[in-house]
């Protein structure tokens, strides 16, 4: 689904990613991993538009989208989240959610004037998806909370329904487990492995959690100073010599 070939990206005299090449098999939830400073956020940043690379090129469905912007992939249901949330914080749950679809009626200066009944039936349509994200994700009875109060892990969850209300083809976590206690960090697992096996979604993840990335991740990419190391299972990527050696050892080990 997802093709990278070649991305090089500097920032001044640092090579933040040399030469990186990777493919993301659609239906996958493929992990992504490395150190701090590995280049795998600024690969993430590349992919979804925020960075432009200085070279390569990438790929979606055959269709080469290097250099798109974020509101471009939108379009195309290729979608980002953030280590830390971005919520609309005086909103409702309910509210966030149903600001994420595009091209909504509502939004259009005629159509407020003089198609009451076609913007009354779209936001109809798009509060029953709402419900169901909701009701998918466990959080009904944080229907009417304010999005600003709640924890960092409900954040995390309200972003991973956002992702839901387009029907997204691919969605790049960043950092899912960041901050997040291990209770609601087993209901987003489950949420991203029902998403996957039940409506089909693609995922790239980067984690530092190792019992994350174990859960759900097939395979796992490992990335060391910019470049693609290893990749392969994660019972290959824990028991791999040159990957132990080169920066996570007992991280690695920890975990298994």
């Amino acid at each position: 689904m997802l093709t990278i070939k070649n991305i090089k990206k500097k920032f001044g005299g640092l090579t933040a990613i040399n030469d990186v090449s990777m493919n993301i098999s659609k239906g996958s939830i493929t992990g992504l991993i490395g150190p701090n400073g590995a280049g795998k956020t600024t690969l993430f940043n590349v992919i979804a538009g925020s960075l432009k690379s200085d070279n390569g090129e990438i790929f979606f469905d055959n269709e080469n989208i290097t250099g798109l912007k974020a509101h471009e992939l939108f379009k195309k249901n290729i979608l980002r989240t953030f280590q830390i949330a971005h919520e609309f914080s005086s909103l409702t749950v309910l509210e966030n959610l149903m600001m994420v679809p595009g091209e909504q009626y509502g939004e259009k200066l005629l159509y407020s004037w003089f198609g009451n009944s076609i913007v009354s039936k779209q936001e109809k349509n798009i509060r029953q998806k709402a419900v169901e994200v909701i009701d998918f994700l466990n959080l009904s009875h944080l229907t009417q909370e304010l999005a600003g109060n709640l924890s960092g892990g409900q954040k995390k969850l309200l972003e991973l329904g956002r992702t839901m209300m387009v029907d997204a083809k691919l969605v790049l976590l960043d950092e899912v487990g960041a901050g997040v206690n291990r209770t609601l960090l087993n209901e987003i697992s489950d949420a991203i492995i029902r998403l996957n096996k039940e409506k089909n979604y693609t995922f790239f993840v980067i984690e530092h959690d190792m019992d994350l990335i174990e859960k759900i991740c097939d395979p796992v990419i490992v990335m060391a100073e910019g470049s693609v190391l290893f990749e392969g299972s994660f019972k290959e990527v824990k028991s791999n010599e040159s990957v132990i050696e080169a920066y996570l050892g007992k991280g690695i080990k920890k975990a298994g």
